[in-house]
């Protein structure tokens, strides 16, 4: 649209003229592309001066724009569609302008890297919505409307798992296609985990972010990056065309927003609510992307310890307790592993608190519902509703009291690895279950096939693009791996387990549909027969023939040492009948 303004000489001298008039003129000269974005703010009815009310030309309009921001509350007038294109030009031409002090509110990282030029998206290409949550447990899913609404309108994996039940390990996997023996990342810190470990190994370079990005699309990361992340020191990371990611989120106020490298403090006020702020700078990416292929990952912090709903929530579900399941403060059974053996029953207290922290998590949910909403909304504003693909999960789950422990994850017990996950999109059988296994590492391969862009490397998960065309591969993996370095005693870490939570051991584990099974460091093992046992309560390795002991073993031991997408699916077919 820009591109075919004509702009009169003299609307640009008396433009400039007024913005110098402010003290906000630029510190170069400003050429073409800024010329026109001023000009553009100014057609959409934004004024100098009008900061106080809501229309300043400069703070609710050029610097929203520059700095891929949302506008300020308090704005009163939409922004002008801009080209992504003209906001670059104007970058290169004058970095300084829309990015001054009264605008930006806060300080500068170092800068990421420069993208190198897109390539072209094939005609057609869909765009791409995933919203990942951080600790959503299955049990949550009821209380959100919006995701309930794209179960009916799509696909549920009813068997998809994370590998590993731990925010950093599972983010790495969700970016990159691969498993932690792969990545490298185990934890959250350490040598074994972590932004820095992610950075260092050249993961970040190698995700479906990059991959995308040389195909010609717009991508976005909005919310929660990597445990170890910090805005006024880290840069943003590589293949992203639109950052705005928080450090330190998990309070929902006063943290630090960097905004393609801008640094944003934001407050206590109710308009500082971060998972309603990214929804906002997430509705604004979807609004300059039209006409342009798209993939936006929204990550939550929310439903994240200390489980901080909106304001406007605060008072949602009065009276709502924890599930009370058959694994509810069961005692574990004589051949459980010794760290599990060492819990004691639950106390009065402690179910109160669970009961509190269980309310508090449904609460949190209703904004990532919300923001749900919006984003559709915002799609289909754009008339693209029906080329784009929104994916619902979560990076792990959550355990409240099964099996005597107190709020936490990091086992291998399905409420911590078992998540949802949920599409909708061009194409996806409305109302459908797949059943087939499922895991985070899948999903780049599969955003790679649906954009038709090349893999960003060696991948270890396979596309599911067969299913949500309505197909079932003629082969398909009978396992998922998990994969966990502990105990985790870091003191620098948000998810380091409160005592009596939970914090199992190293281990490696396999989920088929119908069974688990884990190997410890320790030397322990576990299996439990979920079509019997689906709370899994009693651990039925001892009786297992030996032959089935040496089958389970060899696929979990060829799932360790795979590091491609062939091998990890050969690894995981059900063996060969004689």
């Amino acid at each position: 649209m820009l591109r075919r303004l004509a702009l009169a000489p003299l609307l640009f001298a008396a433009s400039a003229s007024l913005l110098w008039a402010q003290g906000t003129a630029p510190t170069a000269p400003m050429r073409g592309a800024c010329r026109q974005i001023m000009a553009a703010c100014r057609a959409a009815g934004f004024v100098p001066g009008g900061g106080k009310t809501g229309n300043g030309l400069q703070a609710d309009c050029i610097a929203p724009i520059l700095q891929g921001r949302p506008q300020r509350p308090k704005a009163t007038r939409p922004l002008p569609q801009v080209d992504p294109e003209m906001v670059a030009a104007c970058k290169a031409e004058n970095p300084s302008f829309g990015q001054g002090k009264e605008a930006a509110g806060g300080s500068e990282a170092p800068p990421a890297p420069p993208l190198p030029p897109p390539g072209k998206a094939r005609p057609g290409s869909p765009n791409i919505v995933l919203i990942l949550t951080d600790d959503l447990s299955l049990n949550l899913v009821q209380y959100m409307p919006h995701v309930l609404e794209m179960q009916k309108r799509g696909i549920t994996f009813a068997n998809y798992f994370v590998t590993d039940s731990l925010c950093c390990p599972s983010r790495s996997s969700i970016f990159t296609g691969r498993f932690p023996h792969d990545t490298g990342v185990f934890k959250n810190t350490g040598a074994d985990g972590g932004y820095r470990v992610f950075r260092d190994r050249g993961d970040g370079s190698a995700t479906y972010a990059t991959a995308l990005y040389g195909t010609g699309y717009r991508t976005a990361m909005l919310g929660k990056y990597l445990n170890g992340y910090e805005p006024r020191v880290d840069p943003p990371g590589p293949g992203w065309s639109f950052w705005h990611v928080a450090g330190n989120g998990y309070r929902e106020f006063n943290y630090d927003l960097s905004q393609d490298g801008k640094v944003v403090h934001y407050g206590s006020a109710s308009a500082d609510y971060l998972t309603d702020v990214i929804s906002a700078a997430a509705q604004q990416f979807i609004r300059q992307s039209k006409g342009t292929p798209f993939v936006i990952e929204v990550a939550t912090f929310a439903p994240h310890a200390p489980y901080v709903p909106a304001p406007r929530d605060a008072n949602a579900f009065l009276g709502l307790r924890a599930p009370r399941g058959p694994a509810f403060d069961a005692a574990p059974g004589p051949a459980a592993p010794a760290w599990l053996r060492a819990v004691p029953p639950l106390s009065d207290a402690d179910k109160t608190r669970i009961d509190e922290a269980f309310r508090k998590r449904a609460q949190s949910v209703q904004a990532v519902d919300k923001m749900i909403g919006e984003l559709q909304a915002a799609v289909a504003a754009i008339g693209a509703e029906k080329n784009t693909y929104f994916l619902f999960t979560s990076d792990n789950g959550y355990h409240m009291g099964e099996h005597r422990l107190r709020p936490g994850k990091m086992t291998a017990f399905d409420t911590d690895i078992h998540v949802p996950l949920i599409v909708t999109g061009p194409g996806v059988p409305a109302g459908r279950t797949v059943e087939e296994i499922a895991e985070n590492i899948d999903l780049t391969p599969t955003f790679v096939e649906l954009a038709g862009a090349a893999s960003p490397g060696k991948v270890d998960g396979s596309s599911l693009v067969p299913f949500l065309r309505g197909e079932a591969p003629k082969e398909w993996r009978a396992a998922a791996l998990v994969e966990h370095h502990g105990p985790d005693r870091a003191r620098n870490d948000p998810d380091r387990p409160a005592r009596r939570s939970g914090n199992p051991t190293t281990y490696e584990a396999i989920r088929g549909r119908t069974w688990v099974y884990v190997e410890y460091a320790t030397g322990e093992k576990e299996y439990y027969d979920r079509a019997t046992d689906p709370d899994e309560l009693h651990n039925l390795y001892a009786s297992l023939p030996a032959e089935r002991k040496a089958a389970l073993h060899a696929m979990l031991a060829g799932l360790q040492n795979c590091h491609d997408a062939g091998g990890c699916q050969a690894a995981a077919l059900p063996p060969q009948k004689p």
